[in-house]
């Protein structure tokens, strides 16, 4: 394909990095300095200008363009820019990434001619408000085709080896000591400290994962939010329509004015311009159920956190902006859960990388991938038989009538059947083959 990537940014650069690998990128920007890096690190084509100008375009102007992503750090600039850009080149598909929510507008998307709006705020906050559905899991994902959901859950330290019967659920992920790998094994040991990824339905999964996590809470009432960023007032709104009883910390007074004027007073706003150890006992925040760290900075969302362990708090969670810290926030027992940057940037891959038919999303930091393909009811596959791929990076099942099967033997495909397959980010092979049948 032939992409375009508006903005140099953080997302930008790992886009470009992750996208030339398979497709002619150009990425643009005004600042000089940001592409003179992402060309000593990447050989892609980089065109200095402002991406509202219509002039920076003519260069490429003659070019079909299969997907134009905007991903500037200002929201008007990535709406102007997609406009600009579609007046001079033929462009097929248009991913725009948006901090405010009040674009999310049917009519804004139509008027701008724009395919996929991401919002990163908003799928950052969403990731911990799943939390509150189900207090013992690290995290949740849900799917388009099927009621069947990845969990993931951190078993608890004096947890005793253990088989699991996977009659109703299937274990399709662990990370241990900091490696993950997709067990090929029914009869695999669950371990004290394994992150265990779960694929099932609900009822199924709550059961199993209450008996590895026997130290958080079953229920999230108080709850302290550290950040009064955008993110941070994002989680602490959630949290006060669930009708929690939340406390936000934030250093900047003016910050502080402006989260209490957002939250219209529904959440208790701290001030820790004058911040002491004695903050925790002082205001109670060693009674919560929950506490998030939302700053950008992943350093001190860990310092805090682990303050926060030390003091008695269960259910520990802190934004992942810089990938490098995944590892490191998971073996110190902290939830790690995507920063906007991180996010938008796994949403604009999930979306490439996902068509109408195949639906993929990423998780584990990345580290591995689902792809669930479904057969519609017009589909050629309907009564073809269907032969598996094997790998030991990988592990195939197939949904039918919403009972989940290991798929190791020939199948013959009917409507609705969904296949999935689990694999490592690098396990391309099946990956392929899936999108190809």
């Amino acid at each position: 394909m032939n992409i375009i990537i508006a903005g140099a940014g953080k997302v930008g650069f790992n886009l470009a990095k992750k996208l030339s690998i398979a497709h002619n990128v150009t990425i643009i920007d005004i600042n000089s300095e940001a592409l003179h890096r992402i060309q000593e690190n990447i050989d892609i084509m980089a065109i200095h200008g402002d991406v509202e100008d219509i002039k920076t375009y003519k260069e490429i102007k003659n070019r079909d363009i299969d997907l134009f992503i905007a991903v500037t750090n200002i929201d008007n600039t990535n709406l102007v820019s997609s406009l600009v850009a579609d007046n001079i080149l033929k462009i097929d598909k248009k991913i725009v990434r948006l901090k405010r929510e009040s674009f999310n507008n049917q009519n804004i998307k139509d008027s701008f001619k724009i395919d996929k709006f991401i919002f990163p705020i908003e799928l950052a906050s969403k990731t911990v408000s799943s939390l509150l559905m189900s207090p013992k899991a690290n995290n949740i994902k849900y799917f388009q085709y099927t009621d069947y959901e990845l969990i993931s859950v951190m078993v608890s330290n004096d947890f005793k080896p253990t088989v699991l019967n996977q009659s109703a659920f299937k274990i399709i992920g662990i990370e241990r000591e900091k490696e993950f790998f997709i067990p090929n094994l029914e009869n695999i040991e669950i371990l004290p400290n394994d992150l265990v990824y779960f694929f099932g339905l609900e009822e199924d999964t709550k059961i199993i994962y209450e008996q590895l996590d026997m130290k958080s809470s079953l229920n999230i009432h108080n709850c302290v939010v550290v950040g009064g960023n955008n993110l941070g007032i994002a989680i602490a709104n959630i949290l006060a329509d669930a009708k929690c009883s939340v406390k936000l910390l934030e250093k900047d007074i003016a910050l502080c004015e402006e989260a209490d004027e957002r939250l219209n007073g529904r959440v208790n706003i701290i001030n820790t311009k004058y911040n002491s150890h004695d903050l925790f006992k002082s205001e109670a925040l060693d009674q919560a159920d929950i506490f998030i760290a939302t700053t950008a900075d992943d350093e001190f969302n860990i310092i805090q956190s682990l303050e926060a362990k030390d003091k008695g708090i269960k259910k520990v969670v802190a934004i992942n902006n810089d990938i490098e810290y995944y590892g490191l926030m998971h073996s110190l027992g902290i939830i790690a859960i995507r920063g906007p940057k991180i996010s938008a940037y796994n949403k604009i891959m999930e979306e490439i990388n996902s068509s109408k038919i195949v639906v993929q999303k990423n998780f584990c930091g990345s580290k591995a991938s689902i792809c669930i393909r479904k057969v519609f009811k017009n589909s050629e596959l309907i009564g073809k038989n269907l032969k598996p791929i094997n790998s030991k990076n990988s592990r195939l099942f197939y949904i039918r009538d919403e009972i989940l099967y290991i798929f190791k033997k020939d199948i013959i495909l009917q409507n609705g059947d969904l296949i999935v397959l689990f694999s490592t980010k690098n396990d391309n092979k099946e990956k392929n083959w899936l999108h190809e049948l």
